[in-house]
């Protein structure tokens, strides 16, 4: 009986020793594998970055190679932040069609091929030719596909700075302008909104007129490759350029250009060609690099219903005592009362040549407005009323005319220290530097909150027209933030239109090569930019502040300037009566806080300008 037992217990013992070694191995193999997971990870970790160190390497290898400005240490220069930037004057793509008829044409065309460069995609064994024809970004169609292409549209008005539809999109498309831009290579350059990634495939239908007072129009057309501009917030819709190169043998300067999305497509717009030799602005020019010593202002687009009168009276005078000549607006909604001075002054024009003459009247700047109908909702698919579509076409409708622009907003004022003028500014810094490869000047923002107390030298009696100045927004805010934003946040800039490819909001995001930007220092100007606290409430007045009346020394000049005017337009464009000058100056706004409101959370409000604030209106 012991037998059994013995054997039974023995069994046992060794299934659990059996189960034991099975288990201590079951263990060992996953430690090793949590061992081989660790190290793993650790080589995926060094790679990245070991790739990281390569690239950041090669990209100061790439700024040290950039303009750097010599003969003053405080004069910094930034180069642009895309130093990878892709050619757009390279014929480098190859677009594919898919259309038989095409294919068959494009093989028949053999000596058209050769002499055009456009080739034929290869057929594979057993593909059947459904490879498709290629034609490069830049090659010309061949003439015997162009002549059953849609003829001109006769119906369709040729156009010049307003939003005119891409048919036969899956997404929004819209053009806007074409201008020539002939620096390093032929090219169009269109000014257009679309997806922001992905974007369609498009074609540029050239005409050139055959009749006399341009009745009849021959074209010819090119595959046009679509660059969306970087700023966008990630939104679906972004500004972009439409490129059209000019570069296929015997292809000349077009009279006008249509982007459609399907070659056979009748053509839903027509935009004339600017920058051209036969712009009718340019055409009294001998010389087109001879650009007049002027400067120009390009501003985003009103809306909200911009109705800030006086404030846009103020902005006009200031800036042109600054030595502006000429703005460029773009309306989207804009108030009766504000559109009532514009107009005034663009019927007023140049009054006269030089400063003030015997009658007192002084030269005025002039002003072009363009309509702003983008129909894409602001903020929801497009940045802010598509302004870097503005921005741009201001940009290259001004190249040539004026020898600067500035890209500001309306509350903001480039004010230099100690020069009187813009013009004086940028002199005195060619002095003190080489600028010949400056493309750009770029100005440090400094906030004066709206929420800070208005200057106590307001309401001194002894000055001319105390109750105008106090109404002045560059006189009474004189209080502004201690700390300046570092270049390339918030800071605006004056470049040469010329030397600039695309347009930011900050800053250039691209020059032509040999181009840089020149950091001003803040000893000799900054941005002067007036608006309540950006995150809402009035906790911005917690910061260290200053007072800086740099723009006090406009004061008698900007008040009779704006009185003059003011006076002129009250009747007409039914202005306000301006406000009474108070006895005594108001303290600096601060939030007072009941125990009630300290069990509520805050909700902060993200505004944009002073511009978007109705209780803030000058």
């Amino acid at each position: 009986m012991e037998y059994p037992n013995k054997i039974l217990m023995s069994g046992s013992s060794a299934g659990r020793t059996k189960r034991g070694k099975r288990g201590t191995w079951n263990e060992k193999k996953r430690a090793g594998m949590s061992f081989l997971i660790v190290i793993a990870f650790f080589a995926i970790f060094g790679l990245i970055i070991l790739t990281e160190i390569l690239m950041i390497d090669e990209k100061s290898k790439a700024s040290t190679n950039g303009i750097r400005h010599a003969g003053y240490n405080r004069l910094g220069e930034s180069a642009p932040d895309y130093d990878d930037v892709k050619e757009e004057y390279s014929i480098e793509e190859a677009i594919f069609l898919k259309n038989n008829r095409f294919i068959k044409d494009i093989k028949q065309s053999r000596n058209i091929q050769i002499s055009l460069a456009i080739p034929v995609a290869p057929e594979s064994p057993g593909n059947n030719n459904n490879n498709g024809g290629a034609i490069p970004w830049g090659a010309l169609l061949p003439q015997s596909i162009e002549r059953t292409l849609p003829t001109y549209p006769v119906d369709v008005p040729p156009s010049d700075g307003s939003w005119k539809i891409v048919n036969g999109t899956r997404f929004k498309f819209f053009v806007f302008s074409a201008f020539y831009d002939r620096r390093g290579g032929k090219l169009i350059r269109v000014i257009g909104a679309t997806k922001t990634r992905g974007p369609e495939k498009v074609w540029c239908r050239l005409w050139y007129p055959t009749g006399p007072h341009n009745s009849t129009f021959r074209s010819s057309s090119v595959m046009a490759r679509v660059k969306i501009i970087r700023e966008n917030w990630n939104l679906k819709y972004s500004a972009c350029f439409v490129l059209c190169p000019l570069q296929a043998p015997g292809l000349e300067i077009p009279y006008a250009v249509s982007i459609v999305s399907k070659i056979r497509s009748p053509p839903g717009n027509v935009l004339l060609l600017r920058n051209t030799d036969q712009d009718p602005s340019l055409q009294n020019r001998t010389n087109i690099n001879q650009i007049p010593d002027k400067i120009g202002v390009c501003i985003k687009p009103f809306h909200f219903n911009y109705d800030s009168a006086l404030y846009l009276l103020e902005f006009l005078e200031m800036n042109s005592l600054l030595g502006v000549s000429h703005f460029t607006f773009y309306n989207h909604t804009l108030g009766p009362k504000a559109a009532c001075v514009l107009r005034h002054y663009m019927e007023e024009g140049l009054v006269a040549a030089n400063n003030a003459t015997q009658d007192g009247t002084v030269q005025r700047p002039t002003i072009s407005i363009l309509p702003w109908d983008l129909r894409m909702r602001s903020q929801k698919e497009i940045r802010t009323e598509g302004l870097f579509a503005a921005l741009n076409d201001c940009l290259y409708r001004s190249m040539y005319r004026f020898q600067y622009v500035a890209l500001i907003d309306l509350d903001e004022f480039i004010v230099p220290r100690h020069n009187d003028t813009l013009k004086d500014l940028l002199k005195w810094l060619s002095l003190k530097v080489n600028n010949r490869n400056t493309g750009a000047y770029s100005f440090q923002n400094a906030f004066f909150y709206l929420q800070f107390a208005d200057d106590s030298l307001m309401y001194e009696r002894n000055v001319s027209n105390p109750a105008l100045r106090g109404a002045l927004i560059t006189q009474r805010k004189t209080r502004r933030r201690s700390k300046l934003h570092p270049q390339k946040q918030r800071s605006k800039y004056i470049c040469k239109p010329e030397s600039v490819v695309e347009a930011g909001n900050h800053f250039v995001w691209e020059f032509i090569p040999g181009r840089g930007s020149l950091n001003v220092p803040a000893d000799a100007a900054i941005l002067h930019h007036y608006r309540v606290c950006e995150f809402g409430g009035d906790d911005c007045v917690k910061t260290p502040s200053t007072v800086d009346r740099t723009a006090h020394k406009y004061s008698r000049r900007l008040t009779d300037r704006v009185e003059m005017m003011y006076s002129k337009l009250k009747t007409s464009c039914k202005l306000l009566n301006l406000p009474p000058v108070p006895t005594k100056a108001p303290t600096t706004r601060k939030k007072i806080l009941k125990i009630k409101d300290l069990q509520k959370p805050i909700k902060a409000k993200k505004v944009d300008s002073a511009d978007d604030v109705k209780s803030s209106k000058s």
